[in-house]
């Protein structure tokens, strides 16, 4: 746990650094807008160290009226210790047209092909249960340099560390056990490296603030407060360019 502990240290201090440099500049803009993520996980565990991972997130701008990404993610599990598991897996994610400023300078719908390999530590610390996710992806980002294009034609690889740090506290006893409510916080960064990164290095950070409720040890939903802050891997109009999206996100995990 020692490592762990110096990687997650030096990962908040490249986070507040990149942070820092690029919201201390003035030469911005940002725009808001209201969302509704939507998401079902589902694990189907194969033996006491495998097991296969689904999902399907269901992104909305203005709460639930428009489209604003639909992701689709697989992986495999192998869990090398009770509280340490390892995913590797493959996402899909399809990318509309919204807000004041798509994110593609055309305005174009545009697909994304990744790749990811992930590293989950539990840490319960008396009632609370401490969590640490690191997320490695190599993306191809679907694009077109033609103004008047209408998909992407071509597609450019980068690549992204993400870290989410999660606090779950149970609110019956001092675990969390069936038919029992939860409070959790959590909050995720996101770094891009490599040659093809533009003006994103930061290039989002997650907050959420939830309530949830175990139904069983097959089912679980909770939901509460979202905030996304995203920044544009372009200028728009000389300008660097942020999305501060806040709203709603709902939950449900199913575990076969």
């Amino acid at each position: 746990m020692t490592q762990s502990i110096k990687l997650l240290s030096l990962t908040l201090l490249v986070f507040f650094l990149v942070l820092g440099n690029g919201f201390s500049q003035n030469n911005r803009e940002t725009e808001y807008n209201s969302i509704g993520w939507y998401a079902f996980f589902g694990n189907y565990k194969i033996d006491d160290k495998w097991s296969l991972h689904g999902e399907f997130q269901w992104r909305r701008v203005d709460w639930i009226t428009n489209p604003q990404q639909n992701l689709y993610r697989v992986g495999v599990n192998y869990k090398i210790h009770p509280q340490v598991t390892f995913r590797v897996g493959y996402a899909f994610i399809d990318t509309f047209n919204y807000g004041d400023q798509p994110l593609a300078g055309n305005g174009i719908r545009f697909p994304e092909h990744r790749l990811y390999q992930m590293a989950l530590i539990n840490n319960p610390i008396g009632k609370v249960l401490l969590s640490h996710r690191f997320m490695l992806e190599q993306r191809w980002v679907g694009r077109s340099l033609d103004p008047n294009a209408t998909k992407a034609d071509e597609s450019v690889f980068l690549n992204r560390i993400r870290y989410m740090f999660r606090a779950d506290l149970p609110l019956k006893g001092p675990t969390l056990e069936d038919k029992e409510p939860y409070l959790a916080v959590y909050d995720e960064v996101f770094i891009g490296f490599g040659k093809n990164v533009n003006q994103n290095i930061f290039d989002q950070n997650r907050l959420g603030i939830l309530a949830g409720y175990r139904f069983s040890g097959s089912v679980r939903i909770e939901g509460g407060y979202f905030n996304q802050i995203l920044q544009f891997g372009r200028l728009v109009n000389g300008k660097n360019y942020f999305q501060n999206n806040q709203g709603l996100i709902i939950n449900s995990f199913f575990n076969f």
